[in-house]
C-alpha cells in the first residue's frame, strides 16, 4: 500500500472522490468544492497517477490497499466514496472487501463488469511524444493533436504534463507501468461477498459505459443500488454536467 498524494477542504461528514485513468485529483476540483460547502471532502490521487507514488503493480486489490491505508492514516473510519471510471472501480472493490467504511457508494459511468479496450490510440498518442525534445508545452499538444481530434481529451491529458528539475517535461502519471497493465484497468471488480448498503450508479445518456443489461450484475454486488442517467453527458460527466451530477450526489446523499 501506498501514500497517496490528497487534498482536502470543508467539513462536516468526510467523502473520499476517486479520479479515472489518465486523471487527478484536480479533475474534481469544481465539484469538490462545491460538495465541500456541506462535507469535508478529500480528493485523492490514485497509484500511479498524479502526485502520488509510482509503483509497478496497478489492479483494484491494490488500488483498494492504498484508499484503506489513506483512510486509517487520516482517523477515518467509515466515508461516503465517490469514483468515476476507474476510480469507481476502486471504489466498488474497497466497498465490497471493507463494507463497515463504506457509509453510501456512487459510481460514475462505469460498470465491474470486463470492457473490451478502448485507449489504445491515447497510450499510441503519448508514447509518440519524445519529451526529452520538448522545449516548449505548445509542442506536446502539436504533436498529440496529430493523432488525437477531440479537443476536451486533449486538454485532459495535457494536465499530466509537468517540468521537471532539469527544465524540461515529463509525464505526471506512470505511462509505462499503466501501459504495461492496462488489462487489469479492464477487468471485472469480483466478490464473493456484497455492498448492501446504498448505492448510486449515474451513467451519461451518450455513453455506453453502463448499459441496462450490466443492470442484473450491479443488483448482484449491490443489492441496494440505483441507476440515474444524466442526459447530454458522455463518459466525462463531472465535465459535461456538473450541476446535474452534484444534484445527484448531493439529493442521495441526504436521503
Amino acid at each position: 500500500m501506498l501514500e497517496l498524494n490528497f487534498k482536502t477542504f470543508g467539513q462536516g461528514d468526510p467523502i473520499v472522490i476517486l479520479h479515472g485513468l489518465f486523471g487527478m485529483l484536480d479533475n474534481w476540483q469544481a465539484v469538490g468544492r462545491k460538495l465541500a460547502e456541506d462535507y469535508t471532502v478529500y480528493l485523492v490521487d490514485q497509484r500511479n497517477h498524479g502526485r502520488s507514488p509510482h509503483h509497478e503493480n496497478m489492479d483494484y486489490a491494490s488500488m483498494a490497499e492504498d484508499l484503506l491505508y489513506f483512510m486509517e492514516s487520516q482517523w477515518m473510519f467509515k466515508a461516503h466514496i465517490i469514483g468515476h471510471s476507474m476510480g469507481g472501480k476502486t471504489a466498488m472493490e474497497f466497498s465490497l472487501a471493507h463494507p463497515d467504511m463504506v457509509d453510501k457508494l456512487v459510481v460514475v459511468d462505469i460498470a465491474p463488469k470486463v470492457y473490451p479496450g478502448g485507449h489504445q490510440e491515447i497510450f499510441e498518442a503519448l508514447q509518440s511524444v519524445n519529451l526529452a525534445q520538448v522545449k516548449e508545452r505548445s509542442e506536446v499538444y502539436e504533436q498529440l493533436k496529430e493523432r488525437i481530434d477531440d479537443y476536451g481529451v486533449l486538454q485532459f491529458l495535457l494536465k499530466n504534463l509537468s517540468r521537471n528539475k532539469k527544465g524540461g517535461y515529463e509525464w505526471k502519471m506512470n505511462l509505462p507501468v499503466l501501459f504495461s497493465n492496462y488489462q487489469n484497468m479492464l477487468d471485472a471488480i469480483e466478490s464473493n461477498g456484497l455492498f448492501d448498503g446504498p448505492a448510486l450508479f449515474i451513467r451519461g445518456d451518450k455513453s455506453n459505459y453502463i448499459l441496462e443489461e450490466d443492470f442484473p450484475l450491479l443488483e448482484s454486488l449491490f443489492p441496494n443500488a440505483s441507476v440515474e442517467t444524466i442526459s447530454g453527458a458522455g463518459h466525462w460527466v463531472h465535465a459535461e454536467r456538473p450541476e446535474e451530477l452534484l444534484k445527484l450526489i448531493r439529493a442521495f446523499l441526504e436521503e
